[in-house]
């Protein structure tokens, strides 16, 4: 059973989180992260929240797409954060290290591969992946 989450997390705060830039910020949010990580804590990761967390990484810290990967997925493994589909976001974050499609993209065909449901695109790059996972 998926524990009750006590709040949702910004972008920002998972950010100052896996970067550590501004030492004043990551200092208020580790108290935060360590319960997550203990699981004392449940948070939602929105997959909003996350695919914007993947674009600022690469776009504006020009943080190595592998890197931005191991980060994030190690996030979302935490024991505190409690999506339901917290599978789905590891899968979407593994499809995109593997291949050069945006996030939202790998999001889209890991839904419609777990689901077992249609992709509907016009972008043959990502109906190309879509049947050759499925």
């Amino acid at each position: 059973m998926t524990k009750h989450p006590d709040c949702v997390i910004d972008t920002n705060l998972v950010l100052r989180h896996v970067l550590g830039d501004d030492p004043k910020q990551a200092a208020a949010v580790k108290s935060v992260f360590d319960a997550l990580r203990s699981g004392e804590k449940a948070a939602l990761l929105l997959e909003s929240v996350l695919a914007e967390c993947v674009y600022v990484l690469l776009h504006y810290y020009e943080v190595p797409k592998e890197e931005v990967v191991e980060k994030l997925d190690g996030v979302v493994r935490y024991p505190g954060i409690v999506n339901r589909d917290k599978h789905d976001l590891r899968e979407a974050l593994k499809l995109f290290g593997e291949h050069a499609l945006d996030f939202v993209d790998c999001v889209l065909v890991t839904k419609a591969r777990i689901g077992a449901l249609e992709l509907l695109s016009f972008d043959e790059k990502l109906k190309k992946l879509n049947r050759k996972i499925s």
